[in-house]
C-alpha cells in the first residue's frame, strides 16, 4: 500500500513537472506572439523576422496532444483537471491567433 502511495506521489510530481514545462513553453510562445502583434504589418513580420507560423502551430498541436494524455492521467489519478483546463483555454486562444495570422498572410499573398 505504501509503495502504491509513493508511486502515486511520484507520478503526481512527474505530471506537475510536465505541466510546469508546458507553462514555460506556452509563456515563451505567448511572448513571441505578443511581439508579432506589436509589428506594424504581417508583411513586415514575415519578411523581417522570417517566422514560420506553421512551425509554431505544429508545436502547439504537439503540446496539446501530449497535454491530452496528461489530462487523462490526472483525471485517473487525481480527478483534478483545473490546471489542464486553463492550459487548454490558453492553447485554444493561441491557435485562434495563429489561424488569424495565417489567414492574413494568405490574403496578403493573394493581393
Amino acid at each position: 500500500m505504501e509503495q502504491k502511495l509513493d508511486k502515486l506521489t511520484e507520478n503526481i510530481s512527474d505530471i506537475k513537472t510536465l505541466i510546469n514545462t508546458f507553462n514555460k513553453t506556452l509563456e515563451n510562445i505567448e511572448h513571441r506572439l505578443s511581439r508579432l502583434e506589436q509589428m506594424d504589418s504581417i508583411e513586415h513580420r514575415v519578411e523581417v523576422n522570417q517566422i514560420d507560423l506553421s512551425d509554431i502551430k505544429e508545436s502547439l498541436q504537439r503540446i496539446e496532444d501530449v497535454q491530452d494524455n496528461v489530462v487523462k492521467q490526472l483525471e485517473n489519478n487525481l480527478g483534478n483537471g483545473e490546471e489542464i483546463k486553463h492550459i487548454n483555454r490558453r492553447l485554444d486562444s493561441h491557435l485562434i491567433k495563429l489561424a488569424k495570422a495565417e489567414e492574413e498572410i494568405i490574403i496578403l499573398k493573394n493581393r
